[in-house]
């Protein structure tokens, strides 16, 4: 591994131990994810253990709770302490607007997430985090989620890839995963599609991250269609290909798992198929993202 690679590992395995008072913090790998013990999802939370839980978010972008008995309200509450919940796009008629049915059994010829991504890219806002509670999962296992954590993505890269990427800008497109799987988006639909900085900073943390991803990115606009296809295509194999970006949950019954839609990407592993796995999601809405300073 190169030095700088070596200095930002170091940089996020180093890190002092988080004094946490009202919950238990026991992470995935040291570079990412975190399963939290010691809260009750249904009932409502003290403001110390909001803290907490927001410290715990910030750092390790993926959060995993068991055991957890929680009504859509209950769900929705939640989702709530982290931001304004965010409505559902094409909610089915009669239904939550802010809770989507996430669901796939032996009748599924295609499944959501099957692919390395982030939720909503083509927003003007892309979502803060989603929150997702499974009730249903393959009974002879399957069905888990990766994570790859993006401000690592970021780091792992070159000092010179890193400052030529700084200044870049792509625009993401809310049509294309439409158009990949070969079908119109519903007329209703409102088509998003934003120009995002390649590079933004957190808006909470402040550190970079990478801000690409395959089924929403259309092109970095300041680079000619074939250049801008070679360097996505690069970005994508080193998200996919890189294992020290990654961490994998493995679902229970009963589990939710919110992550930071900006600063990590998530692949749902289809590999259980006829089986079913069943649950819903809540998703908190975001703000407006902004470019890195070029780097120097």
């Amino acid at each position: 591994m190169e030095e700088y690679a070596l200095q930002a590992v170091e940089r996020l395995t180093t890190r002092p131990a988080e004094p946490y008072e009202t919950l238990s913090v026991t992470p995935v790998t040291p570079l990412l994810g975190a399963e939290v013990s010691g809260l009750d999802l249904a009932r409502e939370l003290t403001p110390r253990q909001e803290k907490e839980l927001k410290h715990a978010f910030q750092t390790h972008h993926v959060l995993v709770f068991r055991d957890q008995d929680l009504t859509p309200e209950q769900h929705k509450r939640f989702a709530g302490v982290f931001g304004e919940l965010h409505p559902v796009a094409l909610p089915a008629e009669g239904s939550d607007p802010h809770i989507l049915e996430i669901k796939a059994t032996g009748e599924s010829r295609i499944v959501a997430g099957n692919g390395w991504h982030a939720d909503g890219t083509a927003d003007a806002e892309p979502s803060l985090g989603s929150m997702l509670y499974l009730t249903t999962v393959p009974e002879h296992g399957g069905g888990d989620t990766l994570f790859a954590n993006m401000h690592l993505a970021y780091e792992l890269l070159s000092p010179s890839m890193r400052q030529f990427l700084d200044g870049l800008t792509a625009l993401h497109d809310g049509a294309l995963p439409w158009t990949a799987a070969g079908q119109t988006p519903p007329p209703e639909y409102d088509i998003p599609r934003t120009e995002h900085p390649v590079v933004v900073r957190h808006p909470e943390t402040g550190r970079k991250l990478l801000f690409v991803n395959a089924p929403y990115t259309s092109h970095i606009t300041q680079l000619s269609r074939a250049e801008s296809d070679a360097l996505l295509g690069m970005l994508y194999a080193h998200i996919a290909g890189t294992p020290l970006l990654h961490c994998r949950v493995h679902w229970q019954p009963r589990t939710l798992v919110c992550w930071d839609n900006r600063s990590v990407q998530h692949h749902a592993v289809w590999d259980y198929f006829p089986h079913t796995r069943h649950g819903r999601r809540v998703a908190v809405n975001g703000s407006r993202l902004h470019p890195a300073e070029p780097a120097m």
